[in-house]
């Protein structure tokens, strides 16, 4: 019988990093199940919902502990709530290190895997003589970018989204300014700041664990591998582990009336849309989606959420408005029988999967983005924050399997283009070419997580290294 090898792992108090990385020790343990696991989550307040669902299905050989809460009144109120994230976490580190040394008493360590924004954490590792991973639940592209932030910061004087000239992170597309994460938009910022310190850590990883495979970022993967085997900045490997998705049937209510009301439409006739766990429409942006939805004609599955002016307020909470009463006066009873609303919440995966979804409108959440393409459906880009601007850039430019609507100098699409863009991947050739492209995309997805398989691979070499493990000095 193989020796238990003991890992933990630190996320950070937002569900969809919380989720990504849980689906990643579970694929981790399938595969080698003589390892186990310790989840450690930074919390705010309480607990995040969504993941104490998570948490209810886990394997025997995963175990999670939830850091001492922290009070989110004692945090800054006027910065964003990722910045609010990041500094919980910081707050949280010496309830961490107690954490790790209690573990470290009680069973043997052998690595510690952080997420990038909680990657303080390393620095402890390294007192405890650990190997210590980063876990990317976001793209090669981003971590890339990461990787490469302090050069450009300082070969760019600008604001990124003033510079001229298309930006380029080693191994990516060309991308604009403006398309880089929000927190890039304003040098001067505490959430810029936070970012430039976070990078500044990175070489204090033995590796880093990325959730996508070779097939869609293979140019940015040898660019990372090159730079990980020569000198470089960083000097670790690179290991793409991806696509790491949500698995399983969920219990929730909405799940019947969904899948009920698909069930009796057609095959890839469905325009699912959603805006992932934390993204929100002003007012005047969810009246123009609901008016090009109609207008489009194309049958519709909407996951709708209370409106608010900040596209990321519903991140640390929902609010407890009833989000139908927001639509336009008469929406609902016009389009009775072209769609379906359902309120905050809909089981992502089973739609998705199902025969009669044929697009997905995403705000390009990188979960979301893998959901979409691990299960075949071409997408509608509608990116609000974080790195999803990037991702939105890939998709588009880069892989080809989405269309991106353009936005008013208001930064608001119209209906009238929401209609023709939604017409345009539903019903267009151009969809029809997007649809061919996903299919191969799909499939490679699941060729990665085969036996020999390139994420399966990655997941064998980094086992490897910790079964091997001897002590750091």
């Amino acid at each position: 019988m193989a020796k238990t090898t003991h890992i933990a792992v630190i996320s950070i108090p937002a569900f969809s990093h919380q989720a990504s990385i849980v689906e990643f020790c579970k694929r981790l343990l399938h595969l080698y199940q003589h390892f186990h696991v310790t989840c450690i989550f930074p919390t705010i307040n309480a607990p995040v919902p969504a993941t104490l669902t998570l948490l209810q299905s886990l394997p025997s050989n995963i175990d999670y502990t939830f850091l001492p809460p922290v009070n989110k009144q004692d945090l800054p109120q006027d910065v964003p709530p990722a910045v609010q994230i990041q500094l919980a976490v910081s707050q949280s580190m010496p309830s961490f290190r107690h954490a790790l040394r209690s573990l470290c008493s009680t069973s043997p360590l052998t690595a510690l895997v952080a997420d990038p924004f909680a990657n303080e954490a390393l620095e402890i590792a390294k007192e405890f003589h650990l190997f210590s991973y980063i876990y990317f639940p976001t793209s090669a592209m981003t971590l890339s970018l990461f990787l490469h932030l302090q050069t450009l910061h300082e070969q760019v004087s600008c604001e990124y989204k003033d510079h001229k000239e298309a930006i380029q992170i080693p191994g990516c597309i060309p991308i604009q300014g403006h398309d880089l994460p929000e927190h890039f938009q304003d040098r001067s910022s505490l959430a810029y700041e936070l970012i430039l310190q976070r990078c500044k850590r990175f070489p204090l990883a033995d590796g880093f664990l990325v959730n996508s495979f070779s097939e869609i970022e293979d140019g940015t993967v040898n660019v990372l591998q090159e730079q990980s085997e020569g000198s470089s900045k960083i000097n670790a490997p690179v290991y793409l582990v991806g696509p790491i998705v949500q698995t399983g049937p969920s219990s929730e209510s909405n799940e019947s009336e969904c899948v009920k009301w698909l069930e009796k439409q057609r095959p890839n006739s469905v325009l699912y849309v959603s805006f992932g766990s934390g993204g929100t429409l002003s007012q005047q942006q969810l009246n123009e989606l609901a008016l090009g939805l109609e207008l489009s004609g194309q049958k519709f599955l909407w996951v709708l959420r209370a409106p608010s002016d900040s596209v990321n307020a519903a991140y640390l909470g929902v609010a407890n408005d009833d989000p139908l009463q927001f639509l336009p006066d008469g929406f609902l009873e016009r389009t009775e029988e072209q769609g379906l609303v359902v309120p905050s919440w809909a089981p992502q995966t089973q739609i998705l999967s199902h025969t009669s979804t044929g697009g997905f409108l995403t705000h390009c959440g990188w979960n979301s983005t893998l959901e979409s393409i691990v299960l075949g459906v071409p997408m509608m880009t509608w990116p609000l924050f974080a790195e999803q601007k990037m991702n939105a850039v890939l998709l588009t430019d880069g892989l080809k399997v989405a269309l991106r609507p353009k936005f008013n100098k208001n930064c608001i699409a119209n209906r009238e283009e929401i209609a023709e863009v939604i017409k345009g991947l539903m019903l267009a050739e151009e969809g029809n070419w997007i649809r061919q492209r996903i299919e191969k995309l799909k499939n490679a997805a699941a060729d990665a997580f085969k036996e020999d398989g390139s994420s399966t691979r990655a997941l064998s070499q980094f086992a490897s290294q910790m079964e091997n493990f001897q002590g750091l000095p």
